[in-house]
């Protein structure tokens, strides 16, 4: 069997290289994942749902780019076929899925072997992976901090060299904050880019997709091309690249002019750690030929914005709690507090309000097209904060007991008429003001690991393009990697 280090040096794409040419078998690789998995999950938590044997496409040819190679799922929307996909709710747990998703299907078909389902807060709700259904995950490179969320569990085993990367999906941010977090690197593709299906044709109207979090840029450019292009459900056609997104990687980007900001309105004081990141890459970027300028402001209100992205989720989450109810015939003991108060202040949001958030979205796609006539990217922190501590979210008991008189006497809904929202904003997205921007605006936008703290907690930065940048994203990406390699750090687990 190989070792953790021998198994660990190489990223998927290096592993399935490995197979192809007869110097290690799938067997091998996924008992060193195996392996690795009983040795740290008890301590970071990342894998709630191990599978017996794994799973593969009995189809799947022998040349399909990553045959062999270990890969866990997100639980949730990343539905396998006779398993559950609890979506970190109690209410799910034993619910098991009818199809598999499409996406779940490509992954399968590129020959990747499911080990298992990683960890995700109930519906994907927030910026930390603490669900009461499965308890916190844990950042591999500090286990008193959290490892982001939604996709931490995924982020907390790549880290923690489970496997070299995961499945995970961004609807505000899951894929970047994780990827941040655990020193990763994390891509939001573009809306309509990657399928969805076959039970919905969108996710939260467009702005969720899925993809993974990766060590390498060159592993996530491989899989951008193993899930690009539209299923048959899909309202949209997208526009195929000239070529692979694994050619882009070790392309000339060419000279790029880059707006630099780290002003927040959510987040007025951000982390000078946050500051120190973004200078940092501006300082990389400058030093390989780029024009960087810095900007006073966001291109678009971050504080609007996240007001329209809050309301939208409010009514999504009630309707998915409907769901939830109906597939699993759970009460409310089915569900955490927080995720009812948002289901019922989803409920009492007007169709009109909800409609007029949907429709303020035009806004921002036109602010922030206007600025990307003058710069090809936007370099924004990916979060306005180090990692915070597991738990520092968590309400004090008597909110918690306040929270359950409302939902019971059938009231909270009205708390939508109160400040309540606002500071829903500044707790929830006060430590991740920057990343809802291209999922309402349908932008692609990439997350790479390009700072530490002074205690070795990784930090990363966030870049936004235009529609159809995705592989302009991974040219700079992968000049950035080679300038300031990061795949080599290894967390001390």
């Amino acid at each position: 069997m190989l070792s953790h280090d021998e198994y660990a040096a190489h990223d998927a794409v290096g592993l399935a290289a490995l197979v192809r040419d007869g110097q290690a078998t799938s067997a091998d690789l996924v008992a060193a994942a195996r392996a690795r998995l009983v040795e740290v999950n008890p301590r970071i938590n990342a894998v709630v749902t191990e599978l017996d044997p794994p799973v593969r496409d009995p189809g799947a040819s022998a040349d399909a780019p990553f045959a062999g190679v270990p890969f866990l799922l997100k639980d949730l929307g990343q539905d396998l076929a006779g398993h559950p996909t609890s979506g970190g709710s109690r209410s799910m747990v034993d619910v098991p899925a009818v199809d598999n998703a499409e996406v779940v299907d490509r992954w399968l078909a590129a020959g990747l072997v499911v080990l298992g389902k990683t960890n995700t807060p109930e519906l994907g709700a927030k910026g930390v992976t603490e669900p009461a259904a499965h308890g916190p995950s844990r950042n591999p490179w500090d286990l008193d901090r959290t490892p982001g969320g939604s996709s931490g569990g995924s982020a907390a085993a790549v880290a923690a060299g489970v496997v070299p990367c995961a499945a995970a999906s961004d609807g505000g941010g899951s894929i970047r904050i994780p990827a941040s977090a655990c020193g990763l690197v994390g891509l939001k593709a573009g809306r309509g880019l990657l399928p969805v299906g076959p039970t919905v044709g969108e996710t939260i109207s467009g702005t969720t997709v899925d993809g993974v979090l990766s060590r390498t840029v060159r592993d996530t450019a491989a899989m951008l091309d193993v899930l690009a292009g539209a299923s048959e459900v899909q309202p949209f056609l997208p526009a195929p690249p000239a070529e692979s997104y694994a050619a882009e990687v070790g392309r000339d980007p060419g000279r790029l002019r880059i707006a630099v900001c780290s002003a927040s309105r959510i987040t007025p004081e951000v982390h000078p750690e946050a500051v120190a990141a973004v200078r940092r890459a501006a300082d990389l970027l400058a030093a390989q030929g780029h024009d960087v300028v810095e900007l006073d402001e966001q291109p678009v209100d971050d504080e609007a914005l996240a007001q329209d992205f809050l309301t939208s989720w409010f009514v999504h989450c009630a309707r998915s709690v409907a769901d939830f109810r109906a597939r699993s015939g759970a009460g409310d003991e089915g569900f955490e507090p927080d995720t009812l108060l948002m289901a019922a202040l989803g409920r009492a949001t007007s169709a009109t309000d909800y409609v007029a958030a949907v429709e303020n979205r035009h806004l921002h796609v036109r602010r922030l097209a206007a600025f990307h006539r003058d710069h090809d990217l936007l370099l924004t922190p990916t979060t306005a904060t180090p990692p915070p501590r597991v738990g520092q979210f968590d309400l004090p008991a008597a909110a918690v007991l306040g929270q359950r008189a409302l939902l019971r006497a059938k009231v909270a809904g009205l708390l939508r008429f109160t400040p309540l929202v606002q500071q829903l904003i500044r707790e929830n997205l006060g430590w991740v003001p920057y990343t809802q921007l291209a999922n309402l605006t349908g932008r692609p936008a990439i997350s790479l690991p390009l700072h530490r703290t002074p205690e070795g907690l990784p930090m990363g930065v966030q870049l936004v393009g235009r529609l159809g940048s995705e592989g302009l994203l991974l040219r700079l990406a992968a000049q950035l990697e080679d300038a300031a390699p990061w795949a080599h750090l290894r967390p001390a687990l």
